[in-house]
This record gives C-alpha cells, sequence and structure tokens, in this order.
C-alpha cells in the first residue's frame, strides 16, 4: 500500500479470452437517476452502475429529499415532480464527478431555494464557466470562485428559454441546458458544433418530455412534467473500450461483452478499431429504453494501422482516447489524434499524463495542444508508472501493461474504483492471472 491508495503489479498476458459483462453505464446511470428523481411517479432502475461518482449523484439526490431504495440488482426512485425538491441541509458533495456538479446545476438553477455544490480537489480545478455563463443567461444566479471554479453557489428562481451554440461539444453541459430548460418559460434550444452523446435526450423523449432533435439542434419546451419509468442500464462501453482495445492487439485474443450500450453518439472507438483493422462485430442488436444494446465480438488481428483522428470524431470518443493511445502504440505507421483540447480539463491533463506514462513504458508519443502524434513502435516494456489519480487513464496503463514486456507497476491504482470498482476482477477472468496489491 502507498498513502490511501494500493499499487498494482502486473505481468504480460499471452492471450484475453472469455465473455464478460459490464457494469451499467456511468453516464446513462447519472442521468437516470437524477430525471428519476423530478419524474411524476416511481421509477425502478436496473443495472445502476455503483461507482463512486454514481454514488455520489444518489448521495446529493437523498439530500435533496428523494427517496432511494435498493433492493437487490434494482433501484427504487421515488420522483418529487419538477417542484418537489427541498433545500438541502448541507452542502451537496459532487466528490469527483464533473457530470453530477454540472447537469445537477441546471436542475437547482430553478428550485426556489438555496444550494451549494462541491467536490474534491481535482474537481475544484474542473471550468465551470461552461454552464455558468448560459445558464446566467437563463436567469439563474450563480456564484463561485475565480475563474469559475466551484464549490457554486446558487439561489434558485424562475428561468426563460434561450438559444445557444456550444462553444465546445459537451454532452455534460447540453444536458445541465436541457435540464434548466424543464423548467424554464418558453423554448430552450441549444445548437451543437458536433454530436455529443445524446443519452439526456433520449431519456427526455422516453419520459414524455416535450422535446424535439434536429441533427445538432435540441429544443426543450419548459412547464411540462416528465413521467417516471422503468429503466435497463445497458453495459457501459468506456469500460468495455479498454478490454475491446486489449484484445484487438494482444495476439490469440477472442472476448465477447454482452449487452453493452452501442449509442451511435458513443461508438466512435469502434469505428476507427475498424479502420485500424481490427476484427470486430456488434450482434444481438437491440432497442431497450430507447437505448441501442449489443453484444461486442472482437478478435487479435496481426497488423493494426495507424490513422488519423480528426476534431469532428472526437466528441463521440473522448473518454476512450487514453485506450486508443494504448493500441496505436502497436499499430504499424502513424497514428495522429487532433481536437481533443477537452482532454486537458478532465480529471487530470490525459494528453500530458499519456504521453509522459507511455513514453516510460518506450511509447513513442509527441505531445500536441489539441491531441498527440502516436509513432507505432510495435511493442512496450514494462515499468513504473503513475495513474495521475486518474481512473482513465490507471485503466489504460492496466492494459499497456498486460501487452507490454516485463513486469509494470501502477502507482495509485486505486482510483479505478471511482468508474469501474470491479476492473482487476473483469481483467483476471479473461487473463486467468490476478494482478498483485504491493
Amino acid at each position: 500500500m502507498t498513502g490511501k491508495m494500493a499499487d498494482r503489479m502486473i505481468v504480460a498476458s499471452s492471450s484475453l479470452q472469455g465473455k464478460m459483462k459490464m457494469l451499467g453505464d456511468k453516464s446513462i446511470s447519472h442521468r437516470a437517476v437524477i430525471l428519476a428523481s423530478i419524474a411524476q411517479g416511481k421509477s425502478c432502475i436496473e443495472g445502476i452502475q455503483e461507482g463512486k461518482d454514481l454514488l455520489a449523484t444518489m448521495q446529493c439526490m437523498q439530500n435533496l429529499g428523494v427517496q432511494i431504495e435498493e433492493d437487490g440488482k434494482y433501484l427504487f426512485i421515488e420522483g418529487k415532480g419538477l417542484r418537489g425538491l427541498k433545500e438541502p441541509e448541507d452542502i451537496l458533495n459532487c466528490q469527483n464527478s464533473g457530470t453530477t456538479m454540472r447537469i445537477l446545476s441546471g436542475v437547482l438553477s430553478a428550485q426556489n431555494f438555496y444550494s451549494v455544490l462541491t467536490g474534491d480537489i481535482s474537481l475544484r480545478k474542473r471550468p465551470m464557466e461552461r454552464i455558468v455563463l448560459p445558464l446566467g443567461k437563463m436567469g439563474a444566479r450563480i456564484w463561485s470562485r475565480k475563474g469559475y471554479l466551484a464549490p457554486l453557489s446558487i439561489k434558485g428562481g424562475a428561468l426563460r428559454g434561450i438559444e445557444y451554440s456550444l462553444p465546445v461539444a459537451s454532452a455534460q453541459v447540453k444536458s445541465s441546458l436541457l435540464l434548466a430548460g424543464l423548467y424554464a418559460e418558453g423554448v430552450s434550444r441549444v445548437k451543437e458544433p458536433y454530436p455529443s452523446r445524446d443519452h439526456t435526450e433520449r431519456m427526455l423523449s422516453f419520459m414524455d418530455a416535450d422535446i424535439h432533435v434536429d441533427s445538432s439542434r435540441i429544443a426543450v419546451r419548459g412547464g411540462k412534467e416528465i413521467k417516471a419509468r422503468d429503466f435497463f442500464i445497458p453495459g457501459d462501453f468506456s469500460a468495455a473500450a479498454f478490454f475491446i482495445g486489449g484484445a484487438a492487439v494482444l495476439e490469440g485474443s477472442r472476448v465477447k461483452i454482452e449487452k453493452v450500450g452501442v449509442n451511435p453518439t458513443r461508438c466512435g472507438f469502434l469505428e476507427i478499431l475498424i479502420e485500424m483493422g481490427a476484427k470486430i462485430k456488434l450482434c444481438n442488436r437491440n432497442i431497450i429504453c430507447n437505448e441501442e444494446v449489443a453484444d461486442i465480438e472482437v478478435e487479435s488481428t496481426s497488423k493494426l494501422q495507424g490513422v488519423k483522428v480528426n476534431k469532428e470524431k472526437v466528441p463521440r470518443f473522448l473518454d476512450e482516447i487514453p485506450i486508443l493511445a494504448v493500441v496505436a502504440c502497436f499499430a504499424e505507421g502513424k497514428t495522429l489524434i487532433e481536437g481533443a483540447k477537452e482532454l486537458r480539463v478532465k480529471e487530470t491533463d490525459r494528453i500530458k499524463a499519456l504521453c509522459v506514462e507511455l513514453n516510460k513504458m518506450g511509447a513513442r508519443i509527441e505531445e500536441r495542444e489539441d491531441g498527440m502524434l502516436i509513432q507505432g513502435a510495435g511493442k512496450l516494456k514494462g515499468t513504473e508508472v503513475y495513474s495521475w489519480e486518474d481512473h482513465r487513464i490507471a485503466m489504460a496503463l492496466a492494459i499497456a501493461g498486460i501487452l507490454a514486456q516485463g513486469t509494470t507497476v501502477i502507482h495509485n491504482a486505486r482510483c479505478i474504483d471511482i468508474s469501474f470498482p470491479d476492473f482487476w476482477e473483469k481483467l483476471e477472468k479473461i487473463r486467468g492471472r490476478r494482478p498483485r496489491m504491493r
């Protein structure tokens, strides 16, 4: 053990083999909990993701007076309606979850009470100007630290619909404005520069909101209550991506991941891997609760090719860039990722973190302001690396470790629990080896 987080020692694996299921999709889980809380009626949610981020959302909603009960694999939420939340007795702690803070700010901006949102040291460094300014245009009263940093103090009140063009494609900001739009007078219209994940739009439509989607333009009319629904949360694609990437590279691998969400706004990573030459199939496709679900089968291939990824594609696979960077280390030629500056304001600066840590392992990665240039080296070597206390960096390094020659030690790897508490158990199951804790 080192400090509060454990290190992990990883040795190379000969292949990845088997079937597996992921925990429920993190993005959908956050939205299901928040929307069920402000709906009319009782919702039953199956397959909820229970990482630390999602637990923070649940605790915030309970502190706002929402009754939430768990019974095995089901979560029951008694909705309070749009106006039924109560003033919290204490500060609402979003922990490490930017999704919680940004989306919930849209709801709280319309409540007839005062609230404060804070988070851990990482979240308090992340930019909140992107929600504070447009919500302010709707009439919200929000105060922050210098530089639009959390904690955020919100005095809720009447809102009005606006037309707003997002300067950066962001599903969190879009969702915040759409949820505020549920309460606003008139119609709120949001335009994206490029499509980002659309779980909020799908869920609002499923719950009978007055919403209209036309390409990159979304409009919601305020004043209509949304209806409680029963939800099935599909497997988390962003979590599955780490195993998909590892299996695509590691010779002799064959992995099937069942009932994964394959929303088109989330599957940019699959499209890029297929463009690189990966063998991937989607089977048993279905629509459940307005979301596309499928089994994903992936086999290793003897040769992957580097690709160019432009900014238009980035919003559809932003969370998967860390594992794409690992895969690109084994591809022939160069992989160029552009338009990903948003990675610099995640839990850590993911561009810098990936370049520093993978280069320690023998990768050839050049840091760019808005991305990176990766020259496929064909191999990595085990060494000591650091997670930067970022769950996606840690998981990417874990896959790099099983692909590398020798032994890899990841310092502060327990941050993975934020989004994927059973990551190591899943990895052990398909590789037949147990990562050891120091």
